[in-house]
């Protein structure tokens, strides 16, 4: 009983304690960013500082191995919801692109390369018979 009548007849030290509670922290905090911001640079190679000349080939070793989608496209349509649902095993859906045509290759969307499509061993396949140029695909984005 007697810590709970300290507490009530004592308000100017409970100020206190959490004035010093709340300048500690703002310390810790303050010193804990600085700790991160340090281990974050140690860490971290930097993109923004030129690299010497024998480090620039490594760098494209670090996203050989992210996973893309490549598509082969055969052709696209519009079709009404009506003519979606009368669909049925067996139903033909007419196709922009013509018979003999290139097909387009993308990856993540993008046309890449432009081919035909040949058959080995019982799978389908493509022959890259055109490629994009860089310039080109650029171009393409800005449509």
């Amino acid at each position: 009983m007697a810590d709970e009548t300290t507490a009530e007849e004592n308000p100017d030290d409970i100020m206190d304690d959490w004035a010093a509670a709340l300048a500690e922290q703002e310390v810790a905090d303050a010193s804990a960013d600085t700790a991160s911001t340090v281990q974050a640079a140690d860490i971290f190679q930097r993109f923004d500082t030129p690299s010497s000349g024998s480090s620039a080939p490594n760098n494209i070793d670090m996203i050989l191995d992210i996973p893309v989608n490549l598509t082969v496209e055969l052709g696209r349509t519009k079709i009404a919801i009506r003519s979606l649902l009368q669909l049925a095993q067996g139903s033909v859906v007419e196709l922009d692109g013509m018979a003999g045509e290139p097909m387009d290759v993308l990856v993540n969307g993008c046309l890449i390369a432009q081919g035909e499509v040949v058959v080995v061993n019982d799978k389908f396949g493509i022959r890259l018979t055109d490629i994009i140029t860089p310039a080109e695909r650029i171009r393409r984005l800005h449509k």
